[in-house]
């Protein structure tokens, strides 16, 4: 049942016969229906969850009750670490309250793993803790990315780099999430996806 996150477990640590039965014992399955709230907004994270199908988003809520696209979630060729991790790394890292309320675009399954299992997967297994170090690594490296990006890259810029990243999400999420995630507004997106549409059919 949770090959999928055997096989991404395994890019960066191999584990055992028996390592990798000690870390399926502390796994579990969650489904959500589509438009059901994963995280919600000042909760605690108290799991750390893969997803293994379906589509799920993370946003940030402003003082006006705008919302705004932080993260993309699925599992698929063009998933990174980012996307595969259907977590506030802030609030599981330090068991505080979320900013960041995460809700299923579809219908969604998940593998789970609680705070408190980790840690002791962590301190049993030394390749458990080398894990756990290097997706704190990468989870850093996505942060300071994604900063970067939106502070130096045009609008145009980044919508070439999200498209050549997931091609597949331009049609299947919402326009605004999608401009919101990349910091333009939706009748600028809507002039990009066209001249990129046009470009696609020459």
């Amino acid at each position: 049942m949770f090959e999928s996150y055997k096989t991404f477990f395994e890019r960066y640590v191999v584990l055992n016969f028996l390592e990798w039965r000690l870390l399926q014992s502390k796994m579990g399955v969650l489904h959500y229906d589509k438009g059901d709230v994963i995280l919600p907004l000042g909760s605690v994270c108290t799991h750390l969850l893969f997803i293994n199908t379906g589509l799920a988003r993370g946003y940030l809520i402003d003082e006006r009750g705008k919302d705004y696209t932080w993260s993309l979630h699925f599992n698929d060729d063009y998933a990174q670490m980012h996307n595969l991790f259907v977590t506030d790394y802030e609030s599981f890292l330090h068991q505080t309250p979320s900013h960041i309320e995460i809700e299923a675009l579809e219908a969604c399954e998940l593998f789970s793993i609680a705070y408190a299992d980790l840690q002791l997967l962590y301190h049993t297994l030394k390749k458990g803790e080398r894990f756990g170090r290097l997706m704190a690594e990468l989870a850093y490296s996505q942060v300071h990315q994604y900063v970067i990006e939106r502070q130096t890259k045009s609008a145009s810029q980044r919508f070439d780099a999200f498209v050549h990243a997931n091609p597949h999400l331009l049609d299947k999420i919402p326009q605004y999430h999608i401009a919101t995630y990349l910091g333009i507004t939706p009748q600028h997106l809507s002039r990009l996806k066209k001249g990129y549409q046009l470009n696609k059919g020459e």
